[in-house]
């Protein structure tokens, strides 16, 4: 009888510590709950205040508050050629770095009449290396340069792993993806910080079907680059800013994504409107609405599928 009345004292004392347990899981899940919830309404307040408050408010001075010229490098095709066309919308002069001379110089004589704008042009090869950056130097050592946009990039003609990738194709992607990017913000930058104004745009696509393990290396330096760039330079008065990016309409997007989420693919045109809409207020940013939605549901699932849900929007 002893033992009954122990073993029936051990149970009550167990289901207490357990009742008590779940409460105390009960609410500790509830104060999770809670913090991931005010999170999501916090990124949806910030997507708000970065993509749609700028279209309510008149536009910046571009040219008042960073300089009177914009160089942007792979400036003849998609992103680049449709932000350079929104910069000289805004007021602001343009040159023009491209490998094409004459995609250069007709983009340029079309940019400045149909802007007003002055305009004008470097051919230039980053493929070739160290080797294309003196004559740069020499044109820009008097130019006001107030906006660098680093566009140029190259990637495979077609999905491969790196030990399928040719050596030359190699260097043309560590001289396009990053080397570029990278010299370019040493040539002017020191203007800027003379002047104490400044902005530096580097463009990192999010998703790209063409991208092999290099390709998506280089878009992480230049992340990286970007935010390191920007506490050294800020105090001088240099905006940097990541703009990554995802699907843009292209000769690559999928018939399949153009028909059924067509807001998840603007045109070049328009999603330049809205990444420049940004600069000055984000230093890190997709440029555009739906895409930062887009990065705010892959935070809460799964990297692989956010993966495989962007390599599949690029087909």
């Amino acid at each position: 009888m002893a033992a009954v009345d122990s073993f029936h004292l051990l149970y009550r004392e167990v289901a207490r510590s357990c009742h008590n347990n779940v409460e105390l899981l009960a609410v500790v899940g509830a104060l999770y709950t809670a913090k991931k919830g005010l999170g999501i309404l916090y990124e949806c307040y910030s997507v708000f205040r970065l993509h749609i408050t700028p279209h309510l408010l008149s536009r910046s001075d571009l040219v008042q508050r960073y300089g009177e010229w914009a160089v942007v490098t792979g400036a003849t095709d998609s992103i680049g050629r449709a932000y350079a066309e929104e910069l000289a919308n805004c007021g602001v002069n343009i040159l023009l770095i491209c490998r094409d001379g004459e995609q250069l110089r007709s983009l340029s004589e079309a940019i400045a009449e149909a802007y007003g704008v002055t305009t004008s042009f470097i051919q230039a090869d980053f493929r070739v290396g160290r080797a294309t950056y003196p004559a740069i130097k020499e044109v820009l050592k008097d130019v006001d340069v107030g906006i660098l946009v680093n566009n140029a990039g190259v990637f495979c003609e077609d999905p491969q792993c790196f030990s399928e990738v040719p050596e030359e194709k190699a260097w043309e992607i560590i001289n396009n993806n990053i080397a570029a990017a990278v010299m370019m913000a040493h040539i002017v930058i020191p203007g800027m910080v003379q002047r104490k104004r400044g902005a530096i745009v580097n463009v990192t696509p999010g998703f790209d079907s063409r991208y092999n393990s290099q390709s998506a290396a280089s878009k992480s330096y230049l992340d990286t680059f970007s935010r390191h760039l920007k506490s050294e330079v800020a105090s001088s008065g240099i905006f940097v800013q990541s703009l990554t990016p995802l699907c843009v309409r292209s000769k690559h997007t999928s018939y399949w994504t153009l028909r059924y989420l067509p807001a998840l693919v603007p045109s070049p045109e328009v999603y330049a409107r809205h990444a420049v809409r940004t600069l000055g207020h984000c230093n890190r940013t997709t440029g555009y609405w739906a895409h930062s939605l887009q990065l705010l549901v892959c935070r809460w699932i799964p990297g692989w599928l956010g993966t495989s849900i962007g390599g599949f929007l690029q087909q």
